[in-house]
């Protein structure tokens, strides 16, 4: 029985989600159905069987005044009449019988118990000359005697048997119905979820995340909870979809900025194959065209790696204190910039903030904003970094004195492999700035761009002391 119960379940469990659900609702109000009709029935049969016990009562009752003087009687021995009852009178002394004649109804100890008022009245079911009967014997007031009356209960016993099939054809429409309603409340309720399905599938062939799943609209439309897993799926998708076209845009960018280094490289590699051919100078001037482009390769292939990287890695975080950060990364500055002056100005309010950060990434951050503003600044500009304390946060700014910032890049000065065109004979891949932005939101920070008063363009670094929860905390 065990293993049978294991294979019908496992038969269930690999069935589609439709069938399962239709299989439950059709099993759920068929078996209402017929628990009703079961119910219908058996309340029908002993409301019947009920009614006929009355009529015996009643009957015994207006018998027991009119029989009163008759003495002991051997009854009707045919039970024919359907309307007509049987009866006779038992003595509670079986010498008092009637003499000549056999009882029509069937005597047995307890009629004769009855009699003698040892035991209450009672019913029974028996069988007289081949006909159904129902028998109610009592016990006559004052005497030691018994009234037994019976009445035909095929009557009764047939129309409990019509009701049954009644019934019955009732339970049964009722099932099929409930299959019926199981299979449309399957395939209605499933529908969503169908769609989503087939969605799923068509991406999963084509490997194309623009595909949507299409919402109901309109004023009766309502928002229940396969509507709202489409539109999860929807967001999903969406965000599924902006992710691979900035991974497509990253790899294509990379490819094409990787190219030209890596055809000079190639270039001067053969080149020095062919060194026993150069001369001294030429071949110096090979060997360090060869370096300075590894450098940029490298530097170049690990941007790219620090780019992939979206969030930072939580053991690594720490309290820092950005004004001593700033003042580490200036003096680093001045030294790889000489020709740029450099200054630092730090608010009183700001000097002992501190806030969770990972120390490197953050030096990373400013050494970008400021390689890129003396990149652009002129030979002995300045370049201005100020830190002041506002509001709940620490805002940072970097301005140089250079050309500033085109109205139209402004969008885009963010983007990965984004130069500008005063910046595209200048040396550099265009990520730094990409990367000091995730570095900026990985850390809860916001870095903007604008064109700074009097020209030159000018960075600002908002870091909230406090930052905001990640999601999923909690």
């Amino acid at each position: 029985m065990t293993g049978r119960r294991r294979l019908g379940g496992r038969w269930v469990r690999r069935r589609p989600l439709r069938t399962r659900l239709a299989l439950a609702a059709s099993a759920a109000v068929a078996l209402v159905a017929v628990g009703v009709c079961a119910a219908a029935f058996l309340v029908l049969r002993v409301q019947m069987t009920r009614q006929l016990d009355l009529n015996l009562a009643q009957t015994a009752t207006q018998l027991a005044q009119r029989t009163r003087n008759w003495g002991p009687t051997a009854g009707d021995t045919s039970c024919r009449y359907q309307a007509v009852p049987c009866v006779q009178i038992i003595p509670a002394d079986p010498a008092r019988d009637a003499h000549g004649r056999s009882p029509a109804l069937p005597v047995s100890p307890a009629t004769r118990e009855v009699a003698a008022g040892r035991r209450a009245p009672y019913y029974t079911n028996l069988t007289v000359a081949g006909y159904p009967v129902r028998l109610y014997t009592v016990r006559l007031h004052g005497k030691d005697e018994a009234l037994q009356v019976a009445l035909r209960s095929d009557t009764v016993e047939r129309g409990v048997r019509q009701a049954a099939w009644a019934l019955a054809a009732v339970g049964g429409t009722g099932v099929l119905l409930a299959a019926a309603l199981g299979y449309w409340v399957s395939r209605t309720g499933l529908a969503p979820v169908a769609r989503l399905t087939a969605t799923a599938e068509r991406i999963a062939t084509t490997r194309d995340p623009r595909h949507r799943i299409d919402l109901p609209t309109g004023p009766a439309a309502h928002e229940d909870e396969i509507t709202r897993l489409a539109t999860s799926f929807n967001t999903m998708l969406g965000e599924l979809e902006q992710s691979v076209t900035a991974q497509r845009r990253l790899v294509a960018d990379a490819s094409h900025e990787l190219r030209t280094p890596l055809t000079a490289l190639r270039t001067n590699a053969e080149l020095l194959a062919r060194a026993d051919r150069l001369t001294d100078e030429q071949r110096n001037r090979a060997s360090g065209a060869l370096a300075r482009q590894l450098r940029e390769v490298t530097t170049l292939v690990n941007d790219l790696i620090e780019l992939a990287r979206d969030e930072e890695p939580r053991p690594l975080l720490e309290q820092v204190r950005p004004a001593e950060l700033l003042e580490h990364v200036v003096a680093a500055a001045r030294e790889h910039w000489p020709e740029v002056g450099f200054t630092v100005r730090i608010a009183p309010g700001a000097a002992d903030a501190t806030r969770p950060g990972v120390p490197a990434r953050l030096t990373r951050l400013l050494s970008n904003l400021l390689d890129n503003a003396a990149k652009f600044s002129p030979p002995g500009g300045p370049v201005e970094t100020e830190l002041d304390a506002v509001a709940d946060a620490l805002d940072l700014t970097v301005r140089d004195h250079g050309p500033g910032i085109a109205t139209d890049d402004l969008p885009y000065v963010f983007d990965r492999f984004y130069r500008a065109q005063a910046a595209r004979a200048l040396p550099g891949s265009g990520l730094g700035l990409a990367m000091a932005r995730q570095i900026a939101r990985a850390h809860g920070a916001e870095l903007t761009a604008e064109r700074a008063p009097g020209g030159g363009a000018l960075f600002r670094l908002r870091m909230p002391l406090t930052p905001p929860p990640e999601e999923g905390a909690g």
